[in-house]
This record gives C-alpha cells, structure tokens and sequence, in this order.
C-alpha cells in the first residue's frame, strides 16, 4: 500500500533535512526541492526509495524526484506540511518560510536554481498553467463523455447538466490564469484574478477599442496573462511609494483601474490578434504541411524537454483548448514517449544479459506507456545515448503518421493538458469527432513502438555489441528539463 507521509519524509531526511531544503514546488509528475547544499543530497539512497521512479538534477542546486501523476501532488503537499513544521538553521529558509515561497512569495533570484534567463521565464510562465491541469483533465473527460452522449442520444436530460460542468472553468479559466500569475510573480492573487475577470465579463461588449467593439473572452489566457504581469508590476510600484495608511486603499484601487484600463484598451485587442493567430496558424500548419510539421514535433520534442523548451507550449496548448475546443498539438507531441518505449524495448532484447538494465526496464515501462517518460530517459535511454537518437526517431514517425492524417482532413485534438500515451485516450476528440481521432491516435502510437524498436534495434549500439554497462548511477541532466 502506498505511504506518501513515509516517501515525503524518507525525501527530506535522503536531501540533507529540512534545514537543507530553501523552496518546493511540483509539476505534474516530479517534486521540485531547491537545497542550499547539494552534497547533502543522498542520491544513491534517493533513487531506491520505493515510489521513486527517477531523480534528476543531482550535485546541483535544483532537484527533481520523479514520483509520477497523482502521487506528487500528496507527497508535495506531505514535503510542505512537514517543512512548516520544522525549525529554521542558520538562515536557510525551510518550515512556514519554504511553504510560503509557494504562495505568493518567492525567493530571491540567488533562491532559484541556476538557468539560462529564458529557462527560468518559461519555468515560471509553466507554473502559472500546471495547477490548471487538473481541471482541464476532469473537465475535459466530462465533455467527453458528454459529446458521446449527445452522439449516441442517450440520456437527454442529464447532458446539458454534463456541458455545464466541463464549460464552467473554461469560461472563467482567464480569472484563474490571472490569480495564478500574481501568485507565481510576487503579486496580490486576488488583485491579478480582478484584472484577468475583465476580459470575461459579458459588459466589455459595450466598450469600443480600435474603432471596433470588444468581445467577451477575448484575448483569452494570454490577455490574461499579460493583464495579470501588468498588475503585479503596478502593485509593486505603489506599495513602495504608499505610506502604509494609504497604501491599503490606493494601491488595490489603482491597481486594479490602471491595470484593467490598459487591458481594455489595449491587452485585450492585442492578445486576441495573437491568439487567433495562434489558433490559425496551427490549423495552417496541420493542413499543409502535417506530415513534415508532425515529423519534425515528435522528432524534437525530447530535446525541447531536456532544454526545458516545451514550457513555452503550455499557453499555446491553453489557448487551442479555449478556441477550438482541444489542442491539435499534444497527440504529436505524445508520439515522442512512445518512441522512448520502443527504443527501450529494443535495449531489452539486445542486453538480455544486462540483468540490472533489464530490471530498470521492466519498472519503468508501465509508466512510460502511460505517458511518464522520465524513468525511461535518465534511466535507460540518455544515459546509453544512441537509443535517445533512435527514440527520437520513433516519435517523429509517430507524428508524421498522425500529421498525414490532418492532411487529409482528420485533425486529432486533446480537449486538456497533461497525459500523454494510453493515458490520452480518454481526452481524445477531432474535428471528425472521438472515434476517428482514437484510431488515427493508437496507429501514430504503434508506429512510434516499431520505428523506435527497429531503430534502436539497427542502430542504438555499436557495431558487434552484445551489452552493454548499467546507466550510471549519477545523473547530471540539466536542471531546466522536465
């Protein structure tokens, strides 16, 4: 049975204790911990810690325990409940100081783990998106279901009540992406939600920008973005020029006046041009070149990830799901984990000798066929390196074989954000509806299996090998990746 009080504090006492740890976060599949000393960390003893399925980012500042969907969530929250039990040592920010980076407020840049300019930025735009994930898959899953409803015409009068649910957060998925993001960059929360609720609210029909009249919802979770970054930024500006009297009326007044006025006037209009543009050229994309734009996406995806690229996907996947319905861009994306199973499957034939490879693969390839690649990557793959190459090739056959079919009218969407692999099935949707979009999506998989199985079979070892060495134990895989 499953004990995430056990794992989170085996996790603590294995990266140095509580005293070592100065900021936690998690993404969808992997608890974050910033140490102030990263020998301290015991990374050996870390990754055989039962439920951890890899650790990346050992012997620097910014660690990162693979523990899979769902599971991290609780053990985060486990991490974060003990640290604001704990005591503070010489200065390091740990206990309540640690939980409270999480809410609002942030460390300081020498806080941070160490990465280029544009990794930190797109890391910090990501955590704006990944808290929403949840709701876009059970929200998603439910329209699902309900469009099958609809389609088959059973149930009539439950239906609607289903549309309701799975629209409700996406209509007001603007107001969240702006509390998350003065949450994430320093700000009042609920000041970045108050400007964000502007471009959702049926009255800004009645105001003329450019010469044309504004639309409900537009610019969507990119004007919401920016109104939000924008608020934060005039907030900061008054509450260090306010005396404290003034200050609590004037600044939430001047944020929230100055900041929805240029979202009105200007924002909005600008957002919404980008948007569409977003939304038209990947439907331009996908229709002309589908096969070449699926090819080079799977092809390339994992090598976005190890550089921390694919964060700057996560808003245009937010924007396709609020225009279109679903995001065309994931399903090719997703082909790249199941080059990955391919090509690991292929190293298992080819080392039956090597006993602890096999083992690393066997436990991990239950997750990698739902979507969780990492175990697979930095415990198989990369550390071989040419089974990375030849897995990259499995997925970018994957996506060329789904792009072909967008070529001939057959767009494959996912209505959210967050599983890949098998576990995509259930958020699948195209324009030609759920079935089409199913089967198109399960022969990009199995093409991506066989080209990153004979791949890696003809090519992902030297000439004449038979086995070869265990990944090592030490992975130094850049921080930024995820």
């Amino acid at each position: 049975m499953r004990n995430d009080t056990a794992t989170a504090t085996a996790v603590l006492a294995l990266t140095g204790g509580p005293a070592n740890v100065r900021h936690v976060t998690h993404c969808l599949t992997r608890l974050r911990l910033t140490v102030a000393d990263p020998v301290a960390v015991d990374e050996e003893s870390l990754r055989a810690l039962p439920g951890v399925l890899g650790v990346i980012g050992a012997g620097t500042p910014s660690l990162q325990v693979v523990l899979g969907p769902g599971v991290v969530d609780t053990v985060t929250a486990e991490v974060e409940r003990q640290l604001a039990t704990g005591a503070r040592d010489g200065g390091v920010r740990t206990g309540a100081d640690a939980v409270e980076t999480d809410k609002g407020s942030h460390p300081s840049p020498t806080d941070l783990p160490r990465k280029g300019p544009l990794a930190a930025s797109l890391r910090r735009i990501a955590n704006v998106f990944v808290p929403l994930i949840p709701a876009l898959i059970g929200c998603g899953i439910i329209a699902g279901v309900g469009g099958l409803l609809t389609n088959t015409g059973r149930l009539p009068g439950l239906t609607p009540a289903l549309a309701a649910i799975a629209s409700g957060f996406m209509a007001l998925i603007a107001v969240f992406v702006g509390y998350q993001t003065a949450k994430e960059f320093g700000g009042t929360p609920i000041l970045g939600g108050a400007v964000a609720a502007v471009i959702v609210y049926p009255g800004v029909a009645k105001v003329t920008a450019f010469g044309v009249h504004l639309s409900p919802g537009q610019g969507g979770v990119l004007g919401a973005l920016a109104a939000a970054l924008l608020a934060t930024r005039i907030e900061k500006w008054c509450r260090g020029r306010l005396p404290g009297a003034l200050d609590v009326l004037l600044t939430p007044t001047v944020t929230v006046l100055v900041a929805g006025l240029a979202t009105l006037y200007g924002l909005m209009y600008a957002a919404g041009a980008v948007a569409s543009a977003i939304g038209t050229g990947a439907n331009w994309l996908l229709t002309t070149t589908g096969a070449f734009a699926g090819l080079i996406l799977g092809g390339l995806f994992l090598p976005l990830v190890m550089l921390g690229l694919h964060q700057a996907l996560i808003p245009i996947h937010t924007t396709l799901i609020e225009q279109q319905g679903y995001t065309v861009l994931l399903p090719l994306l997703a082909m790249a984990g199941a080059g990955q199973v391919g090509g690991a499957l292929a190293v298992y034939v080819r080392l039956r000798h090597d006993t602890t490879l096999r083992a690393t693969i066997r436990s991990a390839l239950p997750a990698g066929l739902l979507g969780v690649g990492e175990p697979l990557i930095y415990g198989v793959s990369l550390p071989l390196g040419r089974p990375f190459v030849t897995a990259c090739a499995g997925g970018a056959a994957g996506g060329g074989f789904v792009g072909f079919f967008a070529m001939l009218g057959e767009k494959v969407g996912a209505t959210a954000i967050g599983p890949s692999g098998w576990a995509l099935f259930p958020l699948l949707t195209g324009n030609q509806g759920p079935a089409p979009a199913v089967a198109i999506y399960a022969g990009g998989l199995l093409t991506a299996y066989a080209v990153g199985f004979a791949a890696t079979l003809a090519f992902g070892f030297p000439r004449g090998t038979a086995r070869s060495p265990a990944p090592p134990a030490t992975d130094r895989t850049p921080a930024g990746s995820a």
